[in-house]
């Protein structure tokens, strides 16, 4: 069965710290654990953190590895932009930075036009757009 619109995607990523994390996407901006798993000391053994929206076709994946710990290296332009189709709400922004986000200024200004961007505690960042979005 090929790949088509209704395959679900995760977007994996190295954490620093699993619990921070999770207070940020989960706390702060909503999302819901969907699974979480603790890894062992080993090498190849790891903590894992998946949340989402129960309904959503996607969901992130976080890791952390305590035996060989892999530093996250995202840069300005890793985004995952979520397309809010209305004003961002300001309680929104206020409770992502109050759970470890940090509002910061994109250095493309077709973000700080149409949304706000914040970096979660690993430095990757979430952009909340105004806009709509449709792939069709």
């Amino acid at each position: 069965m090929p790949a088509d619109g209704q395959s679900h995607i995760r977007i994996a990523r190295p954490s620093r710290d699993l619990a921070a994390a999770e207070r940020f996407w989960c706390a702060g901006l909503g999302l819901s654990v969907v699974y979480q798993a603790e890894g062992g000391d080993r090498p190849g053994e790891h903590d894992l953190l998946m949340v989402g929206w129960p309904d959503a076709s996607w969901h992130l994946e976080l890791v952390h590895e305590a035996a060989q710990p892999v530093e996250p290296r995202p840069t300005e332009e890793d985004l995952l932009v979520i397309y809010l189709d209305e004003a961002v709400p300001g309680e929104l922004v206020t409770r992502l930075t109050q759970h470890g986000g940090t509002h910061v200024t994109a250095p493309n200004p077709y973000w700080n036009e149409w949304g706000v961007t914040i970096e979660d505690p690993d430095g990757y960042r979430l952009v909340l757009c105004r806009r709509g979005w449709s792939n069709s």
